[in-house]
């Protein structure tokens, strides 16, 4: 079972860019389907993007396709989430998740077993 740790969280101006990395522990990194999630309080944890072991494959919720990108470096155990044009409605804490039931990319909460703690995105209007 991975741990992971999320990092790369921060205050920015609507508009502007920052970029996510989740860091996992373990050897088989890339058996595991990955995913970001995000929250807000009072509100459920949302579907963000998400992408296969071997990054061949990824979804993106509609709200961010075009301004998010995911990515992987399975020699790293690291998966990263580049955010541009962020929106103040961006503003979450965002969850790395994962999986290693799957080949593919899992657009869904309940598809992931494994949570990191979150970090925290501000963006300021």
């Amino acid at each position: 079972q991975v741990q992971l740790v999320e990092s790369g969280g921060g205050w920015v101006q609507a508009g502007g860019s920052l970029r996510l990395s989740c860091a996992a522990s373990g050897r088989t990194f890339n058996t595991y389907t990955m995913g970001w999630f995000r929250q807000t309080p009072g509100k459920e944890r949302e579907f963000v993007v998400s992408i296969s072991g071997s990054g061949g494959s990824a979804d993106y919720e509609d709200r961010v396709k075009g301004r998010f990108t995911i990515s992987r470096d399975n020699a790293k155990n690291t998966v990263y989430l580049q955010m541009n044009s962020l929106k103040s409605e961006d503003t979450a804490t965002y969850y790395c998740a994962a999986d290693n039931r799957y080949s593919g990319s899992i657009p869904i909460r309940s598809g992931y077993r494994v949570w990191g703690r979150g970090t925290q995105v501000t963006v300021s209007s």
